[in-house]
């Protein structure tokens, strides 16, 4: 051993006398942190890969997409370790707020059809189908996504990017969603009462079909709040602040869409995606209830 390794030693050793460690005690501890330092590291690093395809994902989901992750690693960490974590690399996701264009319009001429939905169980899909729509940031101009979503499985059915709100939006995103609509159905559909939910097109494909109409009675979100809640999420964790045109948007909208029917898990279907609860039936399972109580827990409760 050199000199410096000496001098080292006998500071290690005048370290643990001081601390009351054996040097045994000192190396292993040494041990630990260098390889929680390096476990930190290794799942950070898969939390950045999955946030590449789903940018906003919460911790929530987080700790369940890593777990085959840490197992094939031979790695533990708690919940609330990885939100501790997350936060110390400032990779928490938070709610942003920000000035809206207003997509419904309500007061018309056009006949507006009863809420059909209040206590009817929804155990399987084709069931119900939920639709609203949302806007998409363009340099200086909007675009708007009309979005089908099935209730029970939350998988989007039917979408459509449009440069503008008329109603020809909306019915592309029914026309995509009737495609695989089974030819045996009892299923309502169910919207806010905008003018393009009213319009002669959309009503006339709805009944053609022999689809239930159902309407929200007042502005309550919470009457539509699947569709509300699928609208978020898409955009909160999929989409980008700004495309520079609608081709752009259009792209990556069909590519949020993609991952969201058949990559993201999903509390409030058992954690699954939608695409696997698509064929499933009876009451799945949820996992968000009672969950955000602690101060630590402040990210966005994603459904």
């Amino acid at each position: 051993m050199t000199n410096v390794g000496h001098r080292k030693g006998r500071h290690i050793t005048a370290l643990c006398r001081l601390l009351h460690y054996s040097r045994q005690a000192f190396y292993q501890q040494r041990t630990v942190i260098e390889r929680e330092a390096l476990q930190d590291e290794l799942i950070i690093q898969e939390v950045l890969r999955i946030r590449e395809r789903q940018k906003r994902v919460g911790t929530r989901k987080l700790f369940e997409m890593l777990r085959l992750f840490l197992s094939h690693h031979k790695m533990q960490i708690g919940r609330d370790k990885l939100f501790d974590l997350l936060s110390a690399y400032g990779l928490l996701i938070r709610r942003h707020s920000r000035r809206a264009p207003r997509t419904t319009f309500s007061g018309h001429w056009m006949r507006k059809y009863p809420n059909l939905i209040v206590g009817v169980p929804i155990l399987h899909p084709n069931k119900l189908w939920v639709s609203d729509i949302t806007y998409i940031t363009l340099q200086n101009d909007f675009a708007y996504l009309s979005l089908v979503t099935d209730a029970y499985s939350r998988m989007i059915t039917g979408y459509y990017l449009s440069k503008d709100l008329r109603a020809e939006g909306c019915v592309e995103a029914l026309k995509m969603a009737l495609k695989q609509l089974p030819k045996e159905h009892n299923l309502i559909h169910h919207s806010d009462r905008g003018s393009q939910y009213c319009s002669v097109d959309y009503v006339e494909k709805l009944q053609s079909n022999n689809i239930a109409i159902s309407m929200t009675q007042n502005s309550d979100p919470r009457e539509n709040a699947i569709a509300e809640r699928v609208n978020g999420i898409i955009k909160q964790e999929f989409l980008e602040e700004c495309y520079a045109d609608l081709s752009k948007a259009r792209a990556g909208v069909k590519n949020a869409i993609y991952i969201y029917n058949h990559e993201r898990l999903h509390s409030s279907i058992d954690m699954l995606t939608p695409s696997q609860a698509h064929t499933m039936s009876g009451k799945l399972k949820q996992h968000w209830k009672n969950y955000f109580q602690s101060n630590r827990e402040t990210e966005v409760a994603m459904t």
